[in-house]
Parts: structure tokens; C-alpha cells; sequence
């Protein structure tokens, strides 16, 4: 009879002790679900430092929520909030446009000088203008897509580019209002909605809003946006044309410049070549605020106006309370290093 020497497994004993869950079956705690919560709802950051902002300059100047201020506001919020509407499209595909500025500034010496000069009747000025404005967008689209320049080197060059244009055109005089079709002036007048007096400048930028928050999230051009923003060389393999999407943005994001050109007229009554220059930054400001993604791929055209009036609060807030230009600038460069950071540590909540 043969035994094995196998030993024998005990049927009794003491149990094992139990095994830890797993990391990731762990309950996330407070600070990963405001992170996911953010990344879902990329309006939700934005609107509550916009509350936080209203609020607070409430408090620090008593005539910050008199019905005149809001409606300053708001007329000053029209031209950057326009043009962040369209630096939207480009930042969303991965992309930056500093030439937001000039092309606007271009745009309106090019009507009025249409309309003052040439005698050009104003809805034909206005044509021309936005005709301007796509040119200058297709033009940066061009480079981009077809000499394969990066986003920021073109429209760093193209900014000067349609500067000098504009100089030269202008001949660094500024086109009064008196001199310009009426037309062109329609976007400084004044309605009363609910005791605040808005321009009809102000409703056209919410109705592009309302345009781009369709076209976006509708349609398929608006699904291409995102698709070529998220990842350029994914959206390629499944069909999309990326060359063509990336044209056709910055072609609509010049035409929403010259419509900011427009307002701009009726905002200024005048047409000078000096006037929003420099509004390429707050236009970024604007977007970065309102949580779309410097990376490309996130972000909603609802959140830029909310970013465009966080800027417009600050500013105004800032200057109501008798705070001098040179640390209102200062505020909005730290606001802008702070949404930066924040988008990038709700990035990690995707990955």
C-alpha cells in the first residue's frame, strides 16, 4: 500500500484576514467630487465667481448695483464679450488668436471710411466690413491649415500685419460719428428692458451667442469643432476634415470680429484706429474665465459671456471703487492665472 507525501491542506483554522478594498472602489472624497462636478459642468466655476464678484463689489462700493452702473456694464461687455465669442471657436480647437484686436479695429476704419469718405451707403459699408473680417480670419486659417504655422505665430504676425493696415487706411485720424451713416451707428442705441437701458449692441452679441451655442452643440460642424479640438489626429482617422473644420472657425470667428467692429462704432460713436487694440487680452481673459480649455476640446459659448462679464465686473468694480487702472490690470492678470490652473486641475479629473 503506497502513502503520498503530499501534505494535507487543514480544513480548519483561522480565517483570513479581510483584503482592503481597492483604491478606486473607495467612496471619492469631497475635493475629487467638486473636481468631477466641474469638469461636467464647465459653466457652474464661472457663474460662481461671477456671484462671488457681483457680491463683494456690492459690498466695497454702495453704487456698484445702481441701475446706470449695470448698464455700463453691460455696454462695455458688448465689445469684448463679441470678440470672446470668437476667440472661442479658435480656443477650442487648440488654437489662440492675438489678432482679435487689429481685425476689429480694421474692420470699423473700413467702414467708415466707406461711409465718411466714399460716400458708400451704410448697409454696403457694413457688407464690406464683414467681408473684411472673414478675409482677415480665412487669411490666419490659410496659415494655419496650409503652410502648417502654429495658431500663435500667425496671429502674433498677422496682429501687426492688420495694424499697419489699419494705420495706413486711417491715416491715423479717427472717423467721426457725424460723418458715418446712420446704419453704422445703430448699435449704440438705447432700449430700456426692465429699468437698465442696453444697447442694441448688447442683444446682438447675446444673439451670436445664441447663433454659436446652436451651431456648436447641433449640428455636425459644431461636433467637428470639438472632435478636431479634443484630438486632431483621432478626429482625422474617424472622417472628419480637419483642415476644412480649422478654416471654416477662423473664417467665422473674423466675421464675429467685424460684427464687434459694428458695435464698437455705435459704442464709441467714432471710428479710431486706437480704440480696442489691445482688446485681444481681455477677449482671452474672457474665454479662459468662462472654462473653456486652452487645450482644446472643452468648453461652452454660454460660459465665455459669463467669463466676458467676470472681466467687465472687475473693471468696473474695480474702477468704482477708486482703484487705479495700473492694479486693475493687475487683478485681471491674476484672474487669468488662476483660471489657468484651475482648468488644468480639472483636466486630471478626465484622465
Amino acid at each position: 500500500m503506497t502513502t503520498s507525501n503530499t501534505p494535507r491542506v487543514p480544513t480548519t483554522g483561522p480565517e483570513p484576514p479581510p483584503v482592503p478594498l481597492a483604491e478606486e472602489a473607495r467612496p471619492p472624497a469631497l475635493v475629487d467630487r467638486a473636481q468631477r462636478l466641474l469638469h461636467a459642468q464647465a459653466t457652474l466655476g464661472p457663474a460662481a465667481v461671477l456671484l462671488i464678484t457681483v457680491v463683494a463689489f456690492s459690498l466695497v462700493a454702495p453704487n456698484f448695483l445702481n441701475p446706470a452702473n449695470i448698464s455700463l456694464i453691460l455696454q462695455q461687455t458688448a465689445v469684448i464679450g463679441t470678440l470672446a465669442l470668437g476667440q472661442t471657436l479658435i480656443i477650442l480647437t487648440m488654437g489662440i488668436d492675438l489678432s482679435v484686436g487689429s481685425i476689429m479695429v480694421l474692420c470699423s476704419i473700413v467702414m467708415g471710411r466707406l461711409s465718411a469718405d466714399a460716400g458708400v451707403s451704410g448697409p454696403v459699408a457694413l457688407l464690406v466690413g464683414l467681408a473684411c473680417g472673414m478675409a482677415c480670419g480665412l487669411v490666419n486659417g490659410l496659415l494655419v491649415t496650409r503652410v502648417k504655422l502654429p495658431p500663435f505665430i500667425v496671429t502674433l504676425g498677422s496682429l501687426n500685419i492688420f495694424f499697419a493696415l489699419n494705420l495706413w487706411i486711417s491715416k491715423s485720424e479717427t472717423i467721426r460719428g457725424a460723418d458715418m451713416d446712420e446704419v453704422l451707428l445703430w448699435t449704440g442705441q438705447v432700449v430700456t428692458v426692465g429699468g437698465t437701458r442696453l444697447t442694441y449692441g448688447s442683444l446682438l452679441m447675446l444673439l451670436i451667442c445664441a447663433v454659436l451655442a446652436y451651431a456648436l452643440h447641433r449640428t455636425r460642424w459644431g461636433r467637428h469643432v470639438y472632435a478636431t479640438g479634443d484630438d486632431k489626429e483621432a478626429a482625422r482617422l474617424s472622417g472628419v476634415r480637419v483642415n476644412r473644420v480649422l478654416l471654416s472657425v477662423y473664417a467665422v470667428a473674423g466675421l464675429v470680429y467685424a460684427v464687434g467692429a459694428w458695435i464698437l462704432i455705435g459704442r464709441i460713436a467714432s471710428a479710431s484706429p486706437q480704440a480696442g487694440v489691445m482688446d485681444n487680452l481681455d477677449s482671452i481673459t474672457a474665454v479662459v474665465l468662462g472654462g473653456t480649455s486652452l487645450f482644446g476640446g472643452r468648453g461652452l459659448i454660454i460660459g465665455t459671456v459669463v467669463g466676458a462679464l467676470i472681466v467687465g465686473v472687475c473693471r468696473n468694480g474695480l474702477s468704482v471703487a477708486g482703484v487705479d487702472v495700473l492694479w486693475q490690470n493687475f487683478a485681471v492678470g491674476v484672474l487669468v492665472i488662476l483660471a489657468v490652473s484651475l482648468d488644468q486641475w480639472i483636466r486630471k479629473a478626465r484622465r
